[in-house]
C-alpha cells in the first residue's frame, strides 16, 4: 500500500493553496515538460554565455545542490529581476547589431537574478517545485522567478493556464535594476503574456493563434484603459521601449488601444532615412563632378577651336604674303 501510494503522489499534484489551474493540471504529472531549447532555456546566447562564464554561477552556485538552497539564495540575494546589473551595460556610440537592441550588442555584468534562474532550470523543477516558487509568501522575487521561469521554459498553450489565477495578485514586485518601477505581480502576469521584451532582452515569441486566444481571454476581464487614462500614468523606463498599456476591470475601452512602436522598426526607419541621404549626397557630389568634368570639356574644346582659328589665320596670312612676294618678283622681271 506504501508503494502505491508514493506511485500515486509522484503522477498527481494537490495545490498547497488550492489555487485552481486549468483544467486537467491537477492530473498532470510531476514531471515538467521542456518546451524549446532544453540546453539554453531559450536565453538569449548572450546572457547564457555571460551565465555560464560567471565566477558567481561557477563558483557560488555550484555548490547549492538542493532546490531549497537555491530558493534561500533568492530570498538573500535577489532585488531586481533585470537580465544585467545596473550601469554594466554600456551601449553608447554603438549601431546595428552591436547596440542595445534587446541583449545583442557588448553585454555586460550578468545580473544574480538570471544566474539563479538558470540554476533552477539546471536543477529540472518539478511540478510541485515550481508551483511552490509562485505561491512562495517569504519573497516576491521568488515568486518573480518562478513566472519567469514558466515564461522561458513551459509551452505556450500551457501559459495562460499556468498565469490565470495569479492576474489580480496585488502583491507588489519591483523588477527594474536599483528601483524606480514598482508594480504587482499582476500587472507582471500580464506584462509576461502580452509583451516579449524584458529589460534589453526577449522572451520566446508565442504562436499568433496563441497570442490572439490569450489576448481575447485577457480582453474578457481587462480591457485597456482609456486613452486618457492611460496619459497619466507614468511613462515605462527606456529599458522596455515599449508602449505602456495597463489593464483594469472596472473601465472599458472607448476605441482600441494604440499599436506598438518598436523601437527596432525605428531604428530600422532611421538608419532607412540615412541611407537614403547618403544616397542623395552621392548623387549630388556625382552631379557636381559630372558637372565641372563638361566645363573642363567644354573649355578644352573652345582652346582648341581657339587654337586651330589662330593656327588657320596664320597659314593664311603666310599665304598671302607669299602669294605678294611671288607678284613682286613678275613685275620687276617683266620691267626688265
Amino acid at each position: 500500500m506504501a508503494s502505491s501510494n508514493d506511485e500515486e503522489s509522484d503522477s498527481e499534484y494537490v495545490h498547497p493553496r488550492g489555487v485552481p489551474h486549468f483544467p486537467g493540471h491537477e492530473r498532470r504529472s510531476n514531471t515538467l515538460p521542456i518546451w524549446g531549447n532544453e540546453r539554453t532555456m531559450n536565453l538569449n546566447p548572450l546572457i547564457l554565455t555571460n551565465i555560464q562564464t560567471s565566477h558567481y554561477f561557477k563558483t557560488n552556485l555550484s555548490e547549492l545542490k538542493t532546490y531549497h538552497e537555491v530558493v534561500d539564495e533568492i530570498y538573500y540575494k535577489v532585488q531586481h529581476l533585470e537580465p544585467w546589473e545596473k550601469g554594466s551595460r554600456k551601449t553608447s556610440g554603438q549601431t546595428g547589431m552591436c547596440g542595445g537592441v534587446r541583449g545583442v550588442g557588448a553585454g555586460g555584468i550578468v545580473s544574480t537574478p538570471y544566474c539563479l534562474l538558470y540554476k533552477l532550470f539546471t536543477l529540472k523543477l518539478t511540478r510541485k517545485q515550481l508551483i511552490g516558487l509562485i505561491t512562495h509568501c517569504d519573497s516576491p522575487y521568488i515568486r518573480g522567478l518562478g513566472f519567469m521561469h514558466i515564461r522561458y521554459t513551459q509551452p505556450p498553450a500551457d501559459l495562460f493556464g499556468w498565469f490565470q489565477p495569479y492576474l489580480e495578485d496585488e502583491e507588489e514586485i519591483d523588477p527594474k535594476a536599483g528601483g524606480g518601477h514598482p508594480m504587482t505581480i499582476g500587472t507582471m502576469v500580464r506584462q509576461l503574456l502580452t509583451k516579449l521584451d524584458w529589460y534589453d532582452s526577449l522572451f520566446p515569441r508565442i504562436p499568433v493563434p496563441i497570442q490572439i486566444n490569450i489576448d481575447r481571454e485577457l480582453a474578457k476581464s481587462f480591457p485597456p484603459v482609456q486613452q486618457q487614462r492611460v496619459a497619466q500614468q507614468p511613462e515605462l523606463p527606456a529599458a522596455t521601449g515599449r508602449d505602456q498599456r495597463d489593464w483594469r476591470r472596472e473601465e472599458r475601452p472607448s476605441r482600441s488601444p494604440p499599436p506598438r512602436r518598436d523601437n527596432v522598426r525605428s531604428r530600422s526607419r532611421s538608419r532607412e532615412r540615412e541611407r537614403i541621404r547618403d544616397r542623395s549626397r552621392e548623387r549630388d557630389r556625382d552631379s557636381r563632378y559630372r558637372s565641372s568634368r563638361d566645363r573642363d570639356r567644354e573649355r578644352r574644346d573652345r582652346d582648341r577651336g581657339s587654337e586651330r582659328d589662330s593656327k588657320k589665320q596664320k597659314s593664311s596670312s603666310r599665304h598671302r604674303s607669299r602669294s605678294r612676294d611671288r607678284d613682286q618678283r613678275r613685275r620687276r622681271d617683266d620691267r626688265r
